[in-house]
C-alpha cells in the first residue's frame, strides 16, 4: 500500500527542489515513488499542477505506435501499407492522447486542486505517493528544507518523524 505526504513550502521554487531531491534517490533506489505532483500558486492566487507523468504524451506515443502497427497490417491488404502506417498513426495517437487527457493516475487530481487552494501565495506544496522508501536515508535527504506537512497517511510517529526532518529541528541517526 502506498503513502500519501503533501508537503507545503514557503516559496514558488521549494517544492521543485525538494521533488528534484527524491528523483535522486529514486535513481539509487532509495524511494519507489508512484505519483508526484507540484502545485504552485503564484502572486496573482493562481494555481498551477505540474504532474510527474504525462498521460496524454504517453498514451499518444503508445496510440501511434499500435495504431501504426495495425494501420501498416490492414494497409497491406489493400497494397498500400505506408497510407495504412499514417493513417493508422494519426487515428491510433489522436485516440490516445484523447483518452491520456482523460484519465487520472495516482493521486486525485480533484484531491490536489482542493488542497491547493489552501496553500498561501507565492508557495508551493509536493504531493508524493511513495509505495516504499529507506525511511532514515530519506530523512536525511529532507532534513532542513523548512517544510510543513499538509497531509499524511503515516503512522503518527513516521509523520513526526519526517515534520521534525523538514524543519530540521531532529537529524536521524545515520548509519
Amino acid at each position: 500500500m502506498s503513502d500519501l505526504v503533501v508537503m507545503g513550502f514557503e516559496n514558488t521554487l521549494k517544492a521543485d527542489e525538494v521533488l528534484w531531491r527524491l528523483r535522486a534517490l529514486k535513481r539509487k533506489n532509495l524511494i519507489d515513488l508512484e505519483d508526484a505532483v507540484v502545485v504552485v500558486r503564484d502572486d496573482a492566487g493562481e494555481v498551477r499542477l505540474k504532474q510527474s507523468i504525462d498521460l496524454t504524451a504517453l498514451d499518444a506515443s503508445y496510440g501511434l505506435l499500435s495504431g501504426g502497427l495495425l494501420g501498416t497490417l490492414a494497409g497491406m491488404l489493400f497494397l498500400n501499407p505506408a497510407a495504412g502506417f499514417l493513417i493508422g498513426g494519426v487515428i491510433g495517437g489522436s485516440a490516445g492522447a484523447l483518452t491520456g487527457s482523460l484519465a487520472d493516475y495516482g493521486i486525485s487530481d480533484d484531491f490536489i486542486k482542493s488542497l491547493a487552494e489552501t496553500i498561501p501565495v507565492n508557495s508551493s506544496a509536493l504531493f508524493i505517493l511513495v509505495r516504499k522508501a529507506e525511511t532514515d536515508k530519506i530523512l536525511a535527504e529532507l532534513s532542513g528544507t523548512k517544510g510543513r506537512l499538509l497531509q499524511t497517511s503515516l503512522s503518527p510517529d513516521q509523520e513526526k518523524k519526517l515534520q521534525e526532518a523538514l524543519m530540521g529541528s531532529t537529524m536521524p541517526a545515520s548509519p
